[in-house]
C-alpha cells in the first residue's frame, strides 16, 4: 500500500488540501486531527477538563470513548458513539481541547492502532501532527505543510463564518498561536517536520496551487521508486 503523510500546524490547510488531493488520485483520505478533536469533544460534553491527564486517561480506559470512521464517496466522516460529529468538531473550543488531549499518551495510544490499520488496508493520504515522524515513518511521501499564523487565522475565521459560527480574528489567532506552542512543546510526539519531509509553505498559494504542489510531490516520489 502507498502512504502519503502530511503534517503541519493548525489551520495550514492540511485537511482541505489532503482531501482534494486524495480524491484526485483515488486514495482514502484520513484526517487524524478529526480523531483528536472527537476525543476533545467527548471530554467537553462530559464535563472533563481536556488537560486533566488522569481523568482523560480514565475515560479512554473505560471504553466510553467510542470513535469510528466511515467513508462516503471517499470522504471521511467521524462518529462518536455512532453519532456523526464531523460538523461539530471545528469550533475554536474543540480545537484547544484537541491540542490538550493530544498531549496525553493514553489518547495517542488509543488512536494509534486505528490510524496504522487504515494505512495497512488502503492507499492513504493521512494528515496530522506526527504522521511522518511517528504514525507512518515508513510513508513513501512525507510533506510538512505550513503557513503564517495570521494567514491561518484568516482562513479559519472564513471557514467558521461559512458554517454560521461567529469568529473573532484576534481570538482565533490567539487560539492558533496557543495550539502551535502546545503542539511543538509537548513531550510526546511534538510537532516537527520529519527529517525527510518536503516543506511546503501555502501562505501565498491558492487552494488549487497547494493541491497541485502536493500531487506533483506524490507523483515525483512514486515515479522514482
Amino acid at each position: 500500500m502507498i502512504a502519503v503523510a502530511i503534517d503541519g500546524p493548525a489551520g495550514a490547510g492540511k485537511s482541505t488540501i489532503a482531501r482534494q488531493a486524495a480524491k484526485k488520485i483515488g486514495f482514502i483520505y484520513v484526517d487524524t486531527g478529526a480523531l483528536y478533536r472527537t476525543v476533545g469533544l467527548f471530554m467537553l460534553r462530559n464535563g472533563i477538563v481536556p488537560s486533566d491527564e488522569k481523568m482523560v486517561a480514565e475515560e479512554v480506559d473505560s471504553g466510553r470513548v467510542k470513535i469510528g470512521l466511515t467513508f462516503q464517496n471517499g470522504e471521511q466522516k467521524v462518529l462518536l458513539g455512532g453519532e456523526d460529529v464531523t460538523g461539530q468538531i471545528r469550533t475554536p473550543e474543540v480545537s484547544v481541547a484537541s491540542s490538550q488531549v493530544s498531549a496525553i499518551p493514553k489518547v495517542r495510544e488509543f488512536l494509534f492502532s486505528l490510524q496504522k490499520d487504515l494505512a495497512k488496508e488502503n492507499h492513504v493520504i493521512m494528515d496530522g501532527r506526527d504522521i511522518g515522524t511517528v504514525v507512518l515513518p515508513e510513508a513513501q511521501v512525507k510533506i510538512f505543510l505550513t503557513a503564517s499564523a495570521e494567514e491561518r487565522a484568516k482562513r479559519r475565521c472564513k471557514e467558521l463564518r461559512e458554517k454560521g459560527i461567529e469568529a473573532d480574528f484576534g481570538n482565533v489567532l490567539r487560539d492558533i498561536e496557543e495550539r502551535d506552542y502546545n503542539d511543538s512543546h509537548r513531550a510526546i510526539a511534538p510537532l516537527v517536520p520529519a527529517k525527510d519531509a518536503v516543506l511546503v509553505d501555502t501562505s501565498a498559494m491558492t487552494l488549487e496551487q497547494a493541491v497541485d504542489t502536493v500531487l506533483d510531490l506524490v507523483e515525483t516520489a512514486l515515479s522514482s521508486n
